[in-house]
């Protein structure tokens, strides 16, 4: 088996700053899986590494978001929540003020421009930040969590490097801020995965979303049905986005790794397993480019800290070495039978996946129909 060199960045200064604890945001999560893959024997020192991320400076975050909401941020969290950081985001029910929050979105955007960093240096080829994912901030608005867009700067970082990037959102929510970003830029292309904005925040993310002049083309949404499972969510994958990402060709993928798809997640309405990520994760492996993977959402926090495991075992080649990994699911403090760190298959009944299925060929339709012409594609994926 190949021999992966993977790192996983975390350091004590990731769980200082927690959100107030009415918000559904858990930022420990992180630690968890850290501990996690300690435990389970998951780094190893040497190809496996645990690594400490560089605080993101002013200057870093100045290069995506003005400096006025940069110091809105730090004079909310003294208590001077003025109209203007209001019209902001600051102090939504999901954007509350608290102490510590400027300078922990700047230690979690530094854990991905670290990651970003070391795979342009060529110290590594898989990078994992569980404390990142922010994709809902834009340059002046704090929106869904989210403070400061790590995986925006983080892309900028790799783009300005020379590199062709790919981003894969597999968060529930439309990945938004990332979107508006690189909406007419054609040397980024997002991809996301998302619970349709007809039932969930931030309410847009649809297929007609393409980009902008030489951008057009170059942003691709999949909005998914209440209730799409694991087999549409993968045919919908392959048919729809595989195809656009294979002829784009990147350098290099981020892919944001939101757990909140999972089945009984309390913010969404999908009924996912962790295998629908494992496997995306495989498949994006499978075409050899290195991978910097962020968190993201997740608010069944058992759920996410086993899935955000999965993934590092994944990442780092080692799921390859068990052959018995497949069907079933495990609790974290047991990997000894067959399901490994991977959840159990979810049964959906046929008139529920009638009603899903029909929905997930329509996407396909309007994906094959909209963006494949874009990149030279037929309607039947093959280049044109």
């Amino acid at each position: 088996m190949k021999q992966i060199e993977a790192v996983f960045i975390h350091s004590p200064e990731l769980d200082l700053g927690a959100y107030p604890v009415d918000s559904p945001f858990n930022i420990w999560r992180a630690r968890m899986v850290s501990e996690n893959i300690n435990s389970k024997g998951l780094v190893d020192g040497k190809h496996h590494r645990e690594v400490e991320p560089v605080k993101a400076t002013r200057s870093d975050l100045e290069k995506f978001h003005s400096a006025r909401y940069l110091d809105a941020i730090i004079e909310a969290e003294k208590g001077n929540l003025t109209p203007e950081a209001f019209s902001m985001g600051l102090g939504s029910p999901d954007c509350p003020v608290f102490i510590g929050m400027f300078d922990h979105a700047s230690w979690a955007c530094g854990a991905s421009l670290t990651g970003a960093r070391m795979i342009l240096s060529g110290e590594t080829q898989m990078a994992f930040n569980p404390s990142g994912g922010f994709h809902h901030a834009g340059p002046e608005k704090a929106s869904g969590f989210c403070y400061i867009n790590d995986l925006v700067l983080a892309a900028m970082e790799l783009a300005d490097g020379g590199k062709r990037v790919l981003y894969l959102d597999l968060d529930v929510h439309h990945g938004d801020g990332v979107q508006d970003a690189f909406y007419d830029r054609n040397d980024v292309l997002t991809v996301s995965l998302h619970e349709s904005g007809k039932t969930l925040f931030p309410g847009d993310g649809f297929v007609n979303e393409i980009g902008t002049g030489r951008g057009k083309g170059y942003n691709l949404n999949i909005p998914l049905p209440v209730g799409t499972y694991d087999a549409a969510y993968e045919e919908v994958f392959r048919r729809a986005a595989l195809p656009v990402i294979k002829k784009y060709d990147p350098d290099v993928f981020i892919m944001q790794l939101g757990m909140d798809g999972l089945t009984g997640d309390p913010l969404a309405h999908l009924n996912l397993t962790n295998n629908v990520h494992a496997d995306t994760i495989h498949t994006i492996m499978s075409l050899d480019k290195p991978i910097l993977a962020t968190g993201g959402g997740g608010y069944n926090v058992e759920n996410t800290v086993r899935g955000w495991t999965l993934a590092w075992y994944v990442l780092t080649g080692e799921e390859d070495q068990d052959l018995t990994l497949g069907l079933g699911g495990v609790m974290l403090e047991n990997v000894d039978w067959p399901g490994g760190f991977r959840d159990r298959v979810i049964m959906t009944d046929a008139e529920k996946r009638a009603i899903v299925n029909e929905e997930i060929e329509r996407v396909i339709e309007e994906v094959r129909m909209v963006i494949f012409p874009l990149h030279g594609l037929t309607e039947q994926g093959r280049p044109g």
